[in-house]
This record gives structure tokens, sequence and C-alpha cells, in this order.
């Protein structure tokens, strides 16, 4: 070639999301196009290539490095990290290099991905050698992370290494031009994984047969549990009302609604409404449940009951696709495979000896999968007052982990155990934190020993040697106790962090805030530094350290963790606080007659006495009390039971009540904080409950006082500063996170909240290891 171009070298370093997604065939492609010569590898930083040639086509080529990027993708950095005028160029010369595999590896494991387009057309060709595969993938799709263990990313650090590939995928493998070069999971019906099934008898079928029988199994309204990306789901067919309530009984859950898997987008929007943006999320790469409101009669009301949402997503794995092909099998119900209060099931040998309490049979295969991801949960919201649309967390796994936080500053080397409820774990490396996926609560063994699974996974894959660990300040957490018996051992310190400070301190993080900040706290409950029982918080602070503000009146929970399943008993005990006495409590709130006057003697014995009845000042407590009182939910089957059924009669319509029909919260100063009190907001619900009020509006106007109070306590908050967080499993509510954003904002507030990790408990892991680092480094930065 001739040119009279200047001659330009470049070493690149490429860092991000950049292994696993078909890069390095990219740049080969891209330095051909564009007649360059040189060089790209894998390393453990990311991606590193070399090139040479007329200066402008240098220029393009490294530009379109980021612009022109697999979809899979996620380019955090093109730097250029040497250049020179040597080397010429004619005719282009470009080779793929091995993999490096020295070095501190900061590269980031791709997540898991779902089926792409091309991958789709041949899985349905009846003429292409994968139709019909259950397996097929290529360098844009497929399994990555849940399969993956160690990097640099090559088939023998992940759990494909037991399958050697035929002639023709080993020719798709090593060509650059072909769409499987180094795709690891690479694999065809003669050379890969098989499709199994079994029965609780010894029944056994695989391929075709196994999927054919699994299918009609789903036809005639069995349950049948499945083997997807990162573990195993329960599904029956979900226009099957007995096939669904057949689910609920074995499965022993009642009345928690069921997560939906539909055909395709044409399918949903015959169950549910979905915006463009939804539908976008529906068809990401990611593909999690999207919660959507739900069309009426579309579906059985068992899937979701008392709920205007329809939790939905569309197929992640070929065999999702070969399933819901199947006529009258276009929607079904697909839940977390698990056995009650147990992480979700990912071992064969597991499923065969424990899913046949719930399904009638097994469909799985000999793929094994290295880590449990469950799917992840996700919300859209949009409202005329905010200036961007909110896309909200309800559990972050698959698809998402384990993508790292990027907060801005440089980390000590730390590991934070999270929470004792909904809990991630997190690991600091440089200025990224890398949160792990969904683990669920710590109440066996066997999800504590996911947890600290899941820690040695994340550190291995990173290379990430922790010195110091965060944990949370409750002295009971079983995470807690084991890090602090690591203490001196395992690690140098261990912090112990206010579980309220951690949900302001992961907010401000991915916000990369600093400074003094306001923050708006609400949840369930969070040991409190004075031993009770907070979740109703205001603080004022920083990373390094907060104080508190403001927080609600407290409110005996009679029997302790009784209350939470039967917040009937929380109601009582509002109504009793509100009214003076049991008798005055009954006339205001027909519904506290389901208790017997035995009952009401006790429970008002109990509050009084401070029998069993530890003090709450929980804004997730007061919520369950108000859906008690309104006779929405009296009895809990699953966490947050009434609030989630109190907001569900709102339906999703997210305007507030009038101005003079908003209840207003009383206030009063003690030893310089304030204290909230609900007792007026209690008394003006039973006054509007006798006067015939709808349930709907009393929760309509209960909500909007919510919303004016943290207004208010912002506004009152004496500081300078404008910055507010708002985080808290409570801020799940849509009505309550959208109009608080939305009227903060109007009172010249900068509001923020959690919108790359969950609000409740799954972001808690963040917030600690930002205040540990603080607290390590003595607030000097």
């Amino acid at each position: 070639m001739k040119n009279s171009e200047p001659p330009l070298r470049r070493l690149i370093r490429v860092t991000g999301v950049v292994q696993g997604v078909g890069f390095r065939p990219f740049v080969y492609k891209l330095a051909l196009t564009h007649e360059l010569a040189g060089w790209v590898l894998n390393d453990p930083e990311g991606v590193l290539t070399e090139v040479s040639g007329p200066a402008p086509a240098v220029h393009r080529f490294t530009a379109e490095l980021r612009t022109q990027a697999p979809p899979q993708a996620r380019v955090h950095e093109v730097r250029v990290e040497r250049e020179d005028g040597a080397g010429g160029y004619g005719a282009a010369d470009f080779e793929i290099r091995e993999s490096a595999h020295g070095g501190r590896k900061v590269t980031v494991v791709p997540a898991d991905a779902h089926v792409c387009a091309d991958c789709l057309a041949e899985l349905r060709d009846p003429a292409d050698r994968r139709f019909r595969y259950p397996f097929i993938n290529c360098t844009n799709c497929g399994p990555r992370y849940s399969i993956v263990r160690a990097l640099p990313y090559d088939r023998a650090t992940t759990t494909m290494a037991a399958f050697t590939m035929c002639g023709p995928c080993a020719a798709e493998y090593r060509d650059p031009l072909d769409r499987r070069y180094h795709a690891q999971p690479n694999a065809c019906p003669q050379c890969g994984p098989r499709l199994l099934l079994a029965g609780p008898a010894g029944e056994a079928a695989e391929g075709e047969q196994a999927l054919a029988l699994a299918a009609a199994a789903l036809a005639a309204g069995r349950i049948v549990a499945v083997k997807s990306v990162g573990g195993f789901h329960l599904a029956a067919n979900a226009r099957d009302a007995a096939a669904v309530a057949l689910l609920r009984a074995r499965k022993r859950r009642d009345s928690k609604p069921f997560a939906v898997l539909a055909r395709d987008l044409e399918t949903v929007r015959r169950i549910a409404e979905v915006r463009p943006p939804e539908a976008e999320l529906l068809d990401s790469a990611a593909r999690p449940i999207v919660l959507l409101r739900k069309l009426a009669g579309a579906l059985p009301e068992e899937i979701a009951p008392r709920n205007p949402n329809l939790g939905v997503m569309l197929p992640s794995a070929p065999q999702h696709h070969l399933l819901v092909d199947h006529e009258g099998l276009e929607t079904l119900v697909m839940t977390s495979g698990n056995i009650s209060g147990y992480p979700i099931v990912h071992r064969n040998e597991d499923a065969l000896a424990q899913l046949f309490e719930v399904a009638d049979l097994v469909l799985y295969n000999d793929r094994d999968i290295e880590i449990r991801v469950d799917d992840s949960l996700v919300r859209y919201s949009e409202h005329p007052g905010l200036a961007e649309p909110v896309v909200s967390f309800l559990r972050r796994a698959r698809g998402y982990a384990p993508y790292p936080v990027e907060v801005g500053r440089e980390l000590a080397p730390l590991v934070a155990y999270g929470a004792e409820l909904k809990t991630t774990v997190a690991l600091s490396g440089g200025s990224r934190v890398y949160l792990s996926q969904h683990i669920g609560d710590l109440k066996n063994d066997e999800t504590f020993e996911s947890h600290r699974e899941t820690v040695r996974h994340l550190a291995a894959l990173h290379e990430l040697t922790p010195r110091h660990a965060a944990v949370d300040l409750h002295p009971q957490f079983r995470a807690t106790r084991f890090a602090l018996k690591e203490q001196g051992q395992a690690f140098e310190t261990v912090t112990q962090v206010q579980h309220h400070h951690a949900h302001m301190a992961s907010c401000m993080a991915e916000h990369q805030l600093d400074g003094e900040t306001i923050g708006v706290l609400f949840d369930g409950a969070g040991y409190g530094e004075d031993g009770t029982t907070w979740g109703g918080e205001v603080l004022l602070g920083d990373f390094l350290a907060v104080r508190r503000l403001a927080h609600l009146r407290t409110v005996p929970l009679l029997g302790g963790d009784r209350a939470v399943k039967e917040p009937i008993r929380t109601g009582f005990a509002l109504a009793l606080d509100a009214f003076g006495d049991g008798e005055a409590a009954l006339a205001a709130f027909p519904v506290l007659g389901e208790l017997d006057e035995q009952q009401r003697h006790v429970y008002a014995t109990m509050a009084q006495r401070g029998i069993n009845s530890p003090l709450a000042s929980s804004m997730g407590r007061l919520f369950d009390g108000v859906a008690a009182l309104l006779a929405v939910t009296t009895r809990a089957e699953y966490e947050a039971q009434g609030p989630i059924e109190l907001e569900g009669l709102l339906g999703r319509d997210l305007a507030m009540a009038a101005p003079g029909e908003r209840y207003r919260f009383g206030a009063s100063e003690r030893e310089g904080v304030t204290e909230l009190d609900p007792r007026p907001v209690v008394r003006a619900l039973a006054a509007d409950l006798a006067a015939g009020v709808a349930p709907a509006e009393l929760s309509r106007r209960f909500h909007s006082a919510v919303v004016d109070l943290v207004v208010a306590r912002c506004l009152a908050a004496g500081s300078a500063t404008r910055q507010v967080v708002l985080s808290g499993g409570v801020f799940l509510n849509e009505f309550l996170l959208v109009n608080c954003l939305v009227e903060l904002g109007r009172a010249g507030f900068a509001a923020y909240c959690q919108q790359q990790v969950p609000t409740n408990d799954g972001g808690i892991a963040l917030g600690q290891i930002m205040v540990a680092d603080a607290r390590l480094r003595g607030g000097q930065r």
C-alpha cells in the first residue's frame, strides 16, 4: 500500500468488561478494516493492543475501540500507554496473541448474557448444526460469571473445561473472523453439554425427549424444576390456576408474588402494560425480571395476589426459548428453585436430592454452575417532576453481578459482609467496589456457606486480598461474629458500621458524593448506636461520622420478631399509643376485633410493662401497623407484605393526596434530637375510616404524609448542605421514593437515590466499605 501519511505506532490499554465479550476478535477486525499492523492480547488488566500504520488510521482505530465496541463490552478506559513514529506500514499484519497471566487482575468478569439474535436464529434453523441445541452461544452471548473460576477468562478456567471441542467447534474457536472465536462455552450437540431429565422414581431421559417430557408435564399442570443459567427455577404453566395453586401449596408460599417468564415482548404486552423503557429493560442482555403493571384478568390472580404489579422476564437461556415455544406454554411461572429460607439450588446433586419435595420432574444438564446467581429484579419509574426516570434494583444478581461500582477514590483493601437479610458481600480494589450477587438471608448454614464462598470466589477472580473487614454493628449478626473472631488472624482490623450509616454511605458512594450530607434512612430494623432498634432515621454527616437529627417515635414490637409476622400486633401497639387504652383502640379500628379480649389485654400489658416488647423507631414497622389497622394485611407470610399491599392499593398512581387531606406527623425535641410522632396520623386515619373514606384514599393520604415529613425534616436539618440521600428498604416503595425526589427537588435540594445497587440491605456492603475506609484513614484524603 502507498500512503504519504507519517507512520504512527501506539500501545493501547483497554479496561473494563473486555474479556469474554468478543473484544479481541473485534480489535482484530477493526485493525484489518483500517489496514493496521500489530497484535492484541488479554491480560489481567484487560486488553492490550499495539498497532502501527498511517497516523489518521491509528487515531480512528483508537476512537472506535470505545465507540464501536461489542454489545456486551463495557469499556471503562482507552489509554494510550506508548506512542512513537517507529514501524512502517504496508500490508497489514495483525495477530491475536496468547493471553498473558502475570500481574494484578483489574479486568472485570463479564456478567451472564441472554441468547443473541444470531444464536436464536440458528437455534430455530433446521439446517443449522445447532438446531434446537439448548446450550448454543457465541462471543456475544451465553454464560460467563456463573461458569468462570479464574481470570484471564479462558476455557480452561471455566466449567466448560470438562468438554473437549469437536473439529467444527474447534475450527470456529480458532478463526478470528468467526463469531465464536474464543467463545469459551462454545459447543454443539456432538461435543457439548446434554439436556437431562429425572423423575422421583428414577425415570430418566435426555435431549429432545427430556425437553418434550418436561413440556408435556407443564402442559398437564405439573411442576418442573428447570436448570437455568445461575441455578434452578421451579416452573408451572402460568395460565393454569390449579398448577399455580399446586406450586404455592408445595412451596408453602401462599401470597408472595411469583415471576413470569414470557415467550416474547408481544406475549408480555398481552399480560401487562409495557412502556418503551420497560421493553428495553426486558430485552436487554441482562434479561432481568421487570415489575410491570399487570392487566386485570390476563393471568390467574394467584400469581400476584393483591398486587397491581407483575414481575416478568424474557428468556435468558436457550432452553427457556425451547420450553415457551411449545403451544400453550407461552407464559410460565418461574420462581427460585429452593426450599423456603434456603439459597437457590445450583448443583445437580442438590437439585435431585431436594427439589422433588416441590417438583414432579427435574430438567437439568451436565454443565456445572460455578457460582449461584439468582434473577435480578428491577423497576422503572417516571414522573413529570423528575429530571430523569429512575430504575431501581429490588435484587441485583444475574446480568449485573459482579460489575463494580466506581467510587472515585482509592480504597483500602477491604471486604464487607453486609447485613443479615437480603445479603450481598463486597470487596474493594483500587477505586472500585465489587458487589456480589444477591445471596439471601443468613438464617441457616447453607446460606452462610454460600456467603463465605461468594467472598472467596470474588477475591480469587480479582486477586484481591482484603486486609480489613467491615461488618454490621449488631453483635448477634452471624457475619459480624465470624469476622470479629478472625480479627488479628485473617484481618488486621474489623470495623463495625451502624446499619443506617452504611445505607447512607452506600447511596453517597454510587453517586460519588462527598462532604456533609443529609441521609433519610427508612427500613424495617437496624441496630442503633444506643442498642435499640432504629429504622426511621434522619442523619447528618459523611463517610466518617454521622449524628442523629430525627427519628420516629418508638413503638413496642409485641413479642419481638413475631410482630413482623403478625403486623396486627404493631397495629394494636400504634392504636394503643394513640388512644391510650385497648377499648378505645378497638373502637377506632374494628379490625382489632380479630384479637380476642384476652389477647388485647395481654398485648396491652406487654406494651405498658415492656415485656418481650423491644422498642423500635422503625418506618417499616409503621407501614406494617397502618396496613394492619386498615385491614389490608394483619398477618404476613413474607417480608414487607403489609407495606407492599398497602402501596398496592394505589395502583401505581403516583399522584399525591390533596394538601388539605394529607395527615401530619407531630414533632418534639428531646436531648437535641427531634422525635417524629405518628400518633396524630393514626388518629386521623381512624377518623377517616369511621367517615367511610375508601382504603385506597386512606393509603394515599398516609403515603403523602410521609413524603411531607421527609421534606420538612430536611428543611429543618439546620445545615447549609442541600445534598440529600434516600436509602433503606422502605424506599423500595415507588410512591414514596418518586414523590420524595420530586418534592425535595422543588424545595431546592439535590436528592439522590440508589440505582446501581439495591436500596434495601442488598446495598449495605457498599456503604460498609466506604465507612470503614474513611475510619481507617481517619477522615484524611
